[in-house]
């Protein structure tokens, strides 16, 4: 079956049923996964967790971004095995989505990346963001660094600095989100030009509203999404259609 929508301009693809279903048929390499997948921590009809799907997604990918909270990660840890953690991030949001009164108000999640096989042949390249002081060459000379190895090169600061493992990032709240979990194209962005090269191809299994797909566009990147609710599939279709210009 073919791509509820596409835009072959774009390289944009959409497909709409079970990832468990369709991903493996897509016979695609990817430079990268970045997903959002159902924690299963609500009683909400959609907020079901898909049994096994990380295995699934090494299949077309040896590089994953995954939105979670603590509780989702270390309740689904044996189904991560196919894959090596290399490091986390938190997204730390301008309000809480937590309901519980006897714990700390939920202002964050987890975003952790992950991969598989050799880490120096796995795409990896953090965005910087510039900052308006300088520091004046610093030689690092036989001071050694927190993993113990000594430095030899001298830094020379170009007046900017690696994106830090915090992200403050608004949520979608109150700001036209077409689904209830939509993550910001300000977080997704770094995630995509981290993990993808331009040009390079992103897939996300559970597309809901097509941010993902709209990230990777706007960063220069092509995108396949799998969303496995139509309503939301026509939402994304809506979205992403807005975003192609028209032929002159």
């Amino acid at each position: 079956m073919g791509p509820y929508w596409e835009d072959p301009d774009s390289g944009l693809q959409l497909h709409c049923g079970d990832m468990r279903e369709i991903l493996p048929a897509l016979g695609i390499q990817a430079d990268c996964i970045v997903t959002d997948p159902p924690y299963a921590e609500t009683s909400l009809e959609w907020d079901r967790w898909p049994d096994g799907w990380p295995a699934l997604a090494t299949i077309v990918a040896s590089s994953m971004w995954c939105f979670g909270s603590m509780r989702m990660f270390l309740d689904r840890a044996p189904e991560f095995t196919d894959w090596k953690l290399s490091q986390d991030i938190v997204w730390e949001k301008q309000n809480g989505s937590g309901f519980a009164t006897d714990r700390f108000k939920r202002v964050h999640e987890h975003v952790t990346h992950w991969y598989r096989g050799d880490w120096n042949a796995v795409h990896h390249e953090t965005p910087k963001t510039e900052v308006h002081h300088r520091t004046k060459g610093n030689a690092r000379g036989g001071q050694p660094d927190h993993t113990g190895r000594r430095g030899t090169s001298v830094w020379e600061d170009d007046g900017t600095r690696l994106l830090r493992t915090v992200q403050r990032v608004p949520n979608m709240w109150r700001r036209g989100a077409i689904h209830p979990t939509e993550k910001p194209l300000g977080i997704l962005d770094p995630l995509i030009r981290y993990a993808c090269p331009p040009g390079g191809l992103v897939v996300d299994p559970f597309a809901g509203s097509g941010s993902t797909l709209d990230a990777a566009r706007q960063s220069g990147r092509r995108a396949i999404g799998i969303e496995a609710r139509e309503d939301y599939c026509e939402a994304a279709v809506r979205r992403l259609s807005a975003l192609t210009l028209p032929a002159a």
